[in-house]
Order: C-alpha cells, then structure tokens, then sequence
C-alpha cells in the first residue's frame, strides 16, 4: 500500500478556504483510492477525522516561544520527519507552504499568489521572507496544483516553473449547498423580501465598494424596500485596506437603512440564505478559484461577479460577468436582475447546470492522477 502524508495544519479550521479544501478533498480520496492509506499529520490534535484517514499529532514545542516560528518549523522540519516516520511514499501539502528540503516527494496545491501579486497583500519584512522561503520551495516540489487555469498562469510566470508541473484540478461546492426553502434563516437575520446578497470579507481585494456605489444609483429600489445584504466580518478598522461599508455609503449618499451588514454566517445557514437572494453578488478583483459563486450557483442564485482572474471559468456563461471598477455597469445589470423574471430565472437555470460540472469527485481524481504520475 502507498503512503500518503498529508499536512494538515487547517484541518481544524473549517471556516477558512485551506480548511475546507484538506476536509472536502481528502476523505474523498481515501474513499475512491483503494492502493493508498492517507495520514493527516498536524502539530496538535485534530477533531472530526473520518474513518477512511489516519491521523497523526507532531506537537511543536516552538509554539509556546512564537506562533509563527512554531508554524514554519512544522511546515520545514516536524512535518518532513513524520513523514520518514510514517514511511510516506508521497507528501501532499494541501496550501502555500512546503519543505524546503524532503527526502519524501512533494506535491503543493498553491490556491494563489496574492501576497505575491498584490503590493497591498505583500506584509512585513517577516512575511516577505517567508513567501521568498515557500516560493522556493514550491519550485522543487514534484508537482504543483493549481485551482484555476488562472492561477496556474500566475504561478507559471511568477515562481518561473515548468509548465508542465503545475496541473489545475478545479475546486467544488460541498454537497449541502441546494436549493433550500428554510423561511428560519430569513427570519434570523431578518431579512426582506427582496434582497441582493454579498458574502465574503471586506479587505480592498473584495471590491465591496462597487456594490455599495452602483446600488446608490438605483434609488427607486431601494426606497421600494430592496436591500443590499452584506454578509461577512469585516476583520480590520476603518482604513484603506478594510473600507467600512458604512462610510462608503454615506459617501455614495446611500441611506444607512439601504444596506443590511448581518455579520457572520454559519456554514448552516448558507445554502439557505444563497437560495432566498435575488441575486448573489461577486466584485473581487482577484480569485484564486472563487467558491462563494460556485454555492451560490448551486443553490440557485442569479450570480453577478466581476470578469477578472478565475471567475470566468467557474462562471462560464451561467452568470453576468462585468468589469470589476465600473459601478454604472453593475447598476444596469441589478436593474436588469430586479426587473426581468424571465432573465433571472434563465440565470438561476444556468446556474444549476454550470455548478453541477465541479464535484469533489472530480477533485479527487484529477489529485490522485497526479499523484500517480510521480509516483
């Protein structure tokens, strides 16, 4: 039998994108690869682990004298000697961070270069570093993956790797994001009867701002009870980097009670909020794959996203695609979404159709052919 090892520092945080991806993608492979035991190996204890996937617990002492040293020392040197421990024939880094030095192949899926991309994402001199660290290391890995085709360019170019070792193995909704008739969520959140949903963060890369600035512009909706919805902590305070949406809207002379922030949403409750919007709304500038679309998609959302990076290709022709920083754009096109039934429900058709070509099925057997490939 294989042995496959896998970091799985995330695990145990389900609510972030490297969490939900280790949890989605690695019990369906140890359920459809009958050659191979899998191993999650982790500096502390992890919970919910599911029968078909070992688990290992590596602590790292370095934790008690600095997170971050902990975090790269597990990263570089505890989880490449569980590995030997564990007699691994193949290493799986699931997110940006692989051994520098492994006498176990490696394969990294990199979701995206943001911090490599985006002055604004680029951090402290520390955090620098560590990207120039990970970035090298990812050019010695066996194989790269890749979200997206786009972010397969990205990494191309950017980490100046062969093409030929970056493979792109496209990400999926879980399972529990379906059409869902639950009026509970619309009465926790007290929500209208019509309304256009945002969920997501607030960094500068969300471009939440063009949202606020084209809803401005369409008074007679507004006032008629529509309201943007905004879903999501904003992490920061007010500043360039996290633009209060309160403070956009009162420069865009939007009244306050235009918009609802409701804050964070549990995993729960998403299918069903998704399923009671008007439509599910995406500005980002940047996307490694753009998953909040994709369930939005499959719970029969009309989905309006910006053209840029992967979006597209998630998209495809399910969704209205428009330029990220034009407001007056997006205003003809919520226009269009709250008064065309029959538009909108084509969308929501389309939608359905495009988000049933992403499974975690699919995942699973793009990841494993890869993995045989090096092997």
């Amino acid at each position: 039998m294989r042995q496959i090892a896998i970091n799985a520092s995330f695990w145990n945080q389900p609510n972030t994108g490297s969490g939900q991806y280790v949890r989605a993608l690695i019990p369906t492979l140890a359920r459809h690869d009958f050659e191979s035991d899998y191993t999650l190996i982790a500096p502390s204890a992890l919970d919910q682990v599911p029968f078909c996937v070992n688990a290992y617990q590596t602590p790292v002492a370095l934790n008690r004298v600095s997170a971050n040293l902990g975090k790269v020392w597990f990263e570089q040197i505890a989880f490449t000697r569980a590995c030997l421990r564990e007699r691994a024939t193949l290493a799986h880094v699931p997110y940006f961070a692989p051994p520098f030095f492994s006498r176990t192949p490696v394969v990294v899926t990199i979701h995206d270069l943001i911090p490599m991309l985006l002055p604004a994402y680029r951090g402290s001199l520390l955090v620098r570093a560590y990207m120039q660290l990970v970035a090298a290391s990812a050019r010695r890995a066996r194989a790269i993956i890749a979200d997206s085709e786009c972010s397969k360019r990205d990494i191309v170019r950017i980490l100046r790797v062969p093409e030929s070792r970056v493979r792109v193995a496209y990400l999926a909704a879980h399972e529990r994001f379906v059409p869902v008739n639950d009026a509970t969520v619309r009465a926790k959140f007290n929500l209208p009867e019509n309304f256009l949903l945002y969920l997501g963060g607030y960094d500068q890369r969300k471009n939440v701002r063009v949202l606020i600035e084209a809803f401005a512009q369409l008074p007679e909706f507004y006032r008629a009870g529509v309201r943007l919805v905004l879903a999501g902590i904003n992490l920061g305070q007010d500043s360039e980097f996290f633009p209060a949406p309160r403070r956009i809207a009162r420069e865009a002379n939007l009244p306050d009670d235009a918009i609802q922030c409701i804050g964070w949403v549990d995993e729960a409750d998403k299918p069903a909020l998704y399923s009671h919007a008007h439509a599910f709304l995406f500005p980002s500038l940047y996307e490694g794959f753009g998953l909040p679309p994709l369930e939005a998609m499959a719970c029969g959302a009309p989905v309006l996203a910006s053209n840029a990076s992967s979006l597209p290709e998630v998209i495809g022709d399910a969704g209205i695609l428009l330029a990220p920083r034009e407001a007056r754009a997006w205003a003809d096109a919520l226009h269009a979404v709250l008064t065309d039934n029959a538009r909108r429900d084509m969308l929501r058709t389309r939608g359905l159709q495009q988000a049933k070509k992403f499974s975690w099925q699919r995942a699973a057997e793009e990841t494993l052919a890869i993995y045989q490939s090096i092997l």
